[in-house]
């Protein structure tokens, strides 16, 4: 039997699995079952908890010395992916509640490289790290570098932003409301991308605030992505033609985020963690 705890982050949630001596090594069709909802334990995503320095990715095991844990993230379809923003406040949650972080801030390694949290009375904060855009020179002569069509809908340009996965931010015309989209497939993209991208779809509520919908590669639409709050906040921003560093307020179906941008091109997530079961569970 395999020890597991389920948590969630503004609703969009993950199976942890424990792994302190760095020996299971989930394979995609166990991820597919634990994150399965009928016949499984049922999530977004899965990600196994181990130590830094026991990483078979050369990549990862070279943070070791910044942070001692790694949070291992796979998508609900069993693919391996660099990081989830949600994600690492539901990881940092499980390290504090377990002892295996202590103080006010720490240190998580991912695939996308070594993120950073502090406690805050929201729940956690992440700087995410650098973020760039997909294709600047383009985005700042067109507004846009790509094209996304929804299911039943035309063609809408898009901007593409790099968090350490990629994304691609929709700003909704009016004739399009956002909880009227089709997101039970996903959003076709031209240029088509070879890895899959994120897509986010946008309406503006007031200054620095948002609402947005998002449906994630390898899992479909669910009800919160922290990189994609980010990317979409980022977008807009660029829109807005006012790229400072004031906060912006993200709502999600499953609540709401703040996204910060930071100096350097760096940007962070705060938002709310819950850790709501524990368990075991026969891989």
């Amino acid at each position: 039997m395999t020890r597991f705890t389920k948590g969630h982050g503004t609703e969009n949630d993950f199976v942890l699995v424990p792994d302190p001596d760095g020996t299971i090594e989930l394979t995609p069709a166990q991820v597919q079952r634990l994150a399965d909802r009928r016949a499984g334990i049922g999530g977004d995503g899965v990600i196994r908890v181990m130590p830094t320095r026991h990483a078979t990715e050369d990549l990862v095991r070279a943070q070791a010395g910044e942070a001692e844990w790694f949070m291992d993230y796979r998508n609900a379809d069993g693919s391996v992916a660099e990081m989830c923003g949600n994600g690492t406040r539901v990881f940092a949650s499980y390290l504090v509640r377990e002892g295996l972080a202590r103080g006010e801030r720490f240190d998580i390694a991912t695939r996308a490289g070594v993120k950073h949290v502090r406690i805050v009375p929201e729940g956690f904060a992440v700087d995410l790290g650098p973020w760039r855009y997909g294709d600047e020179q383009g985005a700042r002569r067109d507004g846009f570098d790509i094209m996304v069509r929804p299911r039943h809908g035309k063609p809408v340009p898009a901007l593409t932003l790099d968090l350490g996965n990629p994304h691609a931010v929709v700003m909704l015309p009016e004739a399009i409301e956002l909880e009227n989209l089709d997101l039970t497939a996903p959003p076709e993209v031209q240029p088509e991308q070879p890895h899959g991208i994120n897509v986010e779809f946008v309406r503006a509520v007031g200054p620095s605030h948002i609402a947005m919908r998002v449906h994630e590669r390898g899992v479909g639409e669910t009800r919160s992505c922290g990189t994609g709050a980010a990317a979409a906040a980022l977008a807009t921003r660029f829109w807005s033609g006012e790229e400072d560093l004031k906060p912006w307020r993200v709502d999600v179906p499953g609540g709401t985020l703040t996204v910060t941008p930071l100096p350097g091109n760096r940007v962070e997530l705060a938002g709310p963690a819950e850790l709501v079961a524990d368990g075991e569970f026969a891989l």
